[in-house]
């Protein structure tokens, strides 16, 4: 459930983008007391998250499924205000600490950094 490494060395080839990015969380809870764990994570780690310049910008549980096969319990979107930002928060032994609790209330989980675009770039117009 942790960072793989493989992944870590894409994100850290990219650590020259300065640009803010947002990060997509999916996850699934392992039982009622994993979601505790979760919140327990999300109350403590809020001021890891503020303190690099990040803001949780959407919390959300999904519930209809329209399309695809996997479901999920909980979705939230961050934005950190670059990727070193980010690796000074994971970085830090306090958010390590803090993140055991995410890492023992999680089922899976999907971390998705994603960079914006605009509608002229995806329309070439």
């Amino acid at each position: 459930m942790g960072l793989s490494a493989v992944n870590m060395t894409e994100f850290t080839s990219n650590l020259d983008n300065e640009s803010p990015f947002v990060m997509l969380n999916q996850l699934k809870f392992k039982s009622n007391d994993g979601l505790e764990m979760y919140k327990n994570y999300l109350a403590n780690a809020s001021q890891k998250l503020h303190e690099v310049g990040g803001r949780v910008i959407y919390m959300g549980k999904p519930n209809e499924l329209l399309q695809g096969q996997e479901t999920w319990d909980f979705i939230m979107l961050v934005e950190y205000p670059s990727r070193k930002a980010f690796l000074t928060m994971i970085s830090n032994p306090a958010y390590q600490e803090i993140h055991k609790d995410r890492m023992n209330g999680t089922e899976r989980a999907v971390l998705y950094v994603t960079d914006p675009i605009t509608a002229k770039e995806l329309t070439n117009k």
